[in-house]
Parts: C-alpha cells; sequence; structure tokens
C-alpha cells in the first residue's frame, strides 16, 4: 500500500475531478486513476476526490486510504466557493468533459494550480473508429477488416479531425498544463499529425508494480476466457464478435472447449447469450480477475474499435495467460517486443491462433514469457512513477514560462471558457428559478 511510502511532503495537495467514482475492479479506466492516486500517496500528497456522478456498487473505498471525498453539482457556483477554499496545487480532471465542466472554474479561483487532463483513452480516436467499422460492417457482418486495421495514421487523422468530439477533446488538451497518455501510439498521432506541443503531453500507461514469474502451468489451466466492462462499446462488441462468428469456428476445431465471459454490469442483452451446450458461458462480474484469469489457458480479446491500452491484456501478461486479439487491441501494449500471444484481423485467424495457443505448451510458455518481459519493459510502476512525479514538479517551478509558450492553449480557454462561463451561469440562473 503506497500509504506505508510516504515520503516527507505533506504540503502539496491534489484535487482529482472524476467523471465517475473509481470502480478499479470494473474498469481499466478507473484502475488507472488509482495508479495515479497511488503514485501521489506514494509522495505524501493530500488527495481531495470530487465527483458529480452517483456511486456506483464497486466503487473503491478512497477513505480507508485517506482520501476526501467530496459531492459536487455540474452548472453550480457551489463548485466555486468549495474550490477557492481548498487552493489545490494541482488539480486532475478526469477526461476532457470534465476539464469542460471545471476546468475554467479552477483557473479562475485557483490560477496557480497545475491543470493536468486525465484522458484514459483518445476518445475521438475511440469514436471515430467505432462509427468506422459500423459504416464498414453495415449489412455485412463479415467484411474483410485487414485494410481497416491497417489504416495508415494520416487516413485516421482525416476521419477524426472534423469530428466535434476530436475538436472538443484536443481543445481540452491544449488548455491543460499536462495530459495524461497511456498509449504512446497516441502520442505520435497527437505529435505527429494533430501537430501538438510535446510539452503538453506525458506517457502514463497502466502500471504493474511486480512482475511475478510465477503462475499456473499450462496443464494446470483449462477454458478460454474473455472479459471486460460490458458498459463499453468496444468490449459488448467483441463479446457479439466471438459469440457470432469467432467461437463457432474454434468449437468446430476443440468440439469440447469452453469459454467464460466476465464483465461488470451485465445487462439481459448479455445473459441472453449463454448457451451451456455451445460452451458459451456468461459469468458476469468477477470478483477478482486476476484470479480467473491466472485459472484460464487463453484469454481472447477480439477488439474491432476502441483507444487507449487495455487492461485486460495487462492483466493476462500479470497472470502469464497469453492472449488473441486484433491489431487495434494490441495496439501500444508490446512496443518494439513480441506481442504475448497472437495479433490477427479476421475471424478465422483469430480461431486458428487461439486453437494453436490452446494446444501447444511450447508455443504457449514462449507466449507466456514473452508478457512478463512487456511488463519489466513498458509497465513498470516505480520507472512510471517517478517520471510523472518529476514532470508535475517541473511544471509547479516553471508554470508561468510554460504557460507562455502555450499560446493555443490560452486562446481557447478565453473563447472557450468565456462562453461555457455564460452559458454554467444561466443554467444555473434557470435552475434557481425553476
Amino acid at each position: 500500500m503506497a500509504s506505508e511510502h510516504l515520503s516527507a511532503d505533506r504540503h502539496t495537495h491534489v484535487l482529482i475531478i472524476g467523471y465517475v467514482w473509481p470502480e478499479p475492479r470494473s474498469s481499466a479506466a478507473s484502475g488507472h486513476v488509482m495508479q495515479l492516486i497511488d503514485c501521489f500517496l506514494e509522495q505524501g500528497w493530500q488527495i481531495t476526490f470530487a465527483s458529480p456522478a452517483t456511486e456506483g456498487e464497486h466503487k473503491a473505498d478512497l477513505a480507508a486510504l485517506g482520501i476526501t471525498e467530496v459531492a459536487i453539482e455540474l452548472n453550480n457556483s457551489s463548485f466555486d466557493s468549495f474550490v477557492s477554499e481548498l487552493q489545490p496545487d494541482v488539480v486532475v480532471f478526469d477526461q476532457y468533459v470534465i476539464e469542460e465542466q471545471f476546468g475554467w472554474r479552477v483557473e479562475k479561483h485557483c490560477p496557480n494550480a497545475v491543470r493536468v487532463l486525465e484522458t484514459s483513452d483518445l476518445q475521438s480516436m475511440r469514436h471515430t473508429r467505432h462509427q468506422l467499422i459500423k459504416d464498414l460492417l453495415q449489412g455485412q457482418p463479415d467484411s474483410e477488416l485487414a485494410d481497416y486495421f491497417q489504416m495508415p495514421r494520416d487516413t485516421l487523422f482525416s476521419h477524426m479531425s472534423g469530428t466535434d468530439i476530436a475538436q472538443r477533446e484536443i481543445a481540452a488538451i491544449y488548455r491543460s498544463d499536462l495530459s495524461l497518455m497511456v498509449s504512446d501510439i497516441e502520442i505520435e498521432l497527437l505529435t505527429e499529425q494533430f501537430r501538438m506541443p510535446a510539452s503538453l503531453l506525458h506517457w502514463a500507461p497502466l502500471l504493474v508494480r511486480e512482475v511475478s514469474e510465477q503462475a499456473p502451468s499450462f496443464e494446470a489451466r483449462e477454458h478460454f476466457l474473455i472479459i471486460g466492462n460490458f458498459r463499453h462499446a468496444p468490449n459488448w462488441d467483441a463479446v457479439l464478435w466471438l459469440k457470432n462468428t469467432i467461437w463457432p469456428l474454434i468449437r468446430q476445431q476443440l468440439p469440447t472447449a469452453h469459454v467464460h465471459v466476465y464483465g461488470a454490469y451485465t445487462p439481459p442483452k448479455a445473459t441472453a447469450l449463454h448457451n451451456a451446450a455451445q460452451g458459451f458461458h456468461i459469468m458476469n462480474w468477477a470478483e477478482d480477475a486476476l484470479e480467473v484469469m491466472s485459472r484460464a489457458r487463453v484469454s481472447l480479446a477480439p477488439i474491432r474499435f476502441g483507444a487507449g491500452i487495455k487492461g485486460k491484456i495487462i492483466d493476462a501478461m500479470a497472470c502469464g495467460t497469453p492472449t488473441v486479439t486484433t491489431p487495434i487491441g494490441a495496439e501500444a501494449m508490446h512496443g518494439d517486443l513480441p506481442f504475448p500471444g497472437a495479433i490477427a484481423s479476421d475471424a478465422q485467424t483469430i480461431a486458428d491462433a487461439a486453437v494453436r495457443l490452446y494446444k501447444d505448451p511450447l508455443r504457449w510458455e514462449e507466449a507466456q514469457r514473452a508478457g512478463w518481459a512487456v511488463l519489466q519493459a513498458r509497465f513498470q510502476h516505480n520507472r512510471h512513477a517517478a517520471t510523472l512525479i518529476e514532470r508535475i514538479n517541473q511544471l509547479r517551478d516553471n508554470l508561468s514560462a510554460h504557460r507562455t509558450a502555450n499560446f493555443t492553449g490560452a486562446m481557447l480557454r478565453h473563447h472557450q471558457h468565456k462562453s461555457t462561463q455564460y452559458m454554467a451561469q444561466w443554467i444555473e440562473a434557470k435552475n434557481k428559478n425553476a
């Protein structure tokens, strides 16, 4: 626990404004927020977590970590009083819509606070890919996807750049002093295609504290597994593609195979997919995702659209479980190292790769070792935590010069936040008179 490793710096106060209250056992995005909290607690920094959202059933116990929890409201000047009294040194906005709502208020009342945007993933990339795949599959559920998966970055940019969500998200990144990106591929897209200064971005992927190369053996494991929050559209699409197309191809080669489908917030439409005779089992929420992952022989992640990096693949590597996924699933996961499993672009190739890993202990063990090597090289907690804290402290020491260099951000703050401010004030007045 981070609280056991506190430094003497108890004067730094961090305010995190969450889009939701974190549920690290339900989503990788919440898990990343908790990892950031862990980095801050290691420094002895004081943390206040505020959110306008209602609490979910799997909410993390922040109070047990010594974190103050505050419920806030949208479009309400009560936040002004709250943040003015708090006077945090660092403010983290969880997702760009939270920066839109509260960024101008923080700037007005805490002008010297470092404003950090936690992106989780580049939502405009995810939404653009979602639209592209919907158009591609319109009336043709088994369309050839190789060209889509291999889309050049310039082409992806051309699809993204004109969308409302991209313009809002990129503007929020410019307005912030620093944006945390889990994907180094997204940093390249922003700096090369969007021409964004690298000084506004910081690579902070999902983190793993210790890589234990002790895991159940090939022989001790059975079944396939797919896991992910059902509320996340890429996960639901992956489950449907698996059920309707990929799984029948696997069962043709392994007639007695079973796949266990785990996910938080299982809707009735997912429960309806359960079919024991076909070996397709809807298991609902996993109390301990790492435990069920460690029992599986192969993890399946047939992700056709999305962004960021995949927590399910990080977990699989940590558990020594090979993964079969798509190029989008593998994006920003392994760098120049071998992928710990297999990457394929069509249903038949995914099925064939999954069967090979399931039947071949030597291939399986090679993939397992590759996963541990990737974790050590790319996702090690101590290294990333140190660079993150160093980057924030550098900003605190040179904030005025940093903001002067970011004229585009200053211009966007001036115009967008003025309009947001007037709209928020109008909504608040309307609500009071209702």
